[in-house]
């Protein structure tokens, strides 16, 4: 399984991935912001992508649009601190499949995973 893991915290991307392994996640590509993530969809197909919010030079929400408008179909899990629920109404609408508020469990993660692979 292949993820693309995009968060402009190299700690924190770390953590993602510490815990995505624990999903048999074993194919980790990584982006530091919005438009790197967009790059790098366009030139590879993922399984699934854990994409923050708040990022320099394009935000996590305009990458997820980005990324739907290149037709690309694979789940995309929003992992951010934005926890308003007009937020999450916002990153759904735009065409993420889930949402994981930070700070979170690496259960959680792993559950996400499993779930919008489900569908």
């Amino acid at each position: 399984m292949k993820a693309l893991v995009v968060d402009d915290s190299a700690v924190m991307r770390k953590i993602m991935i510490a815990a995505i392994e624990k999903a048999g996640v074993t194919d980790v590509v990584q982006a530091g912001d919005g438009q790197e993530a967009v790059d790098a969809v366009s030139g590879n197909e993922f399984d699934v992508v854990l994409m923050d919010w708040n990022m320099p030079n394009m935000l996590g929400i305009d990458a997820v649009k980005a990324i739907r408008a290149l037709g690309k179909k694979m789940p995309i899990i929003m992992v951010t601190t934005e926890a308003e629920k007009t937020r999450v109404i916002e990153a759904l609408k735009s065409g993420a499949t889930s949402y994981v508020i930070k700070p979170f469990k690496p259960e959680s993660i792993v559950e996400k995973i499993s779930e919008v692979l489900k569908k």
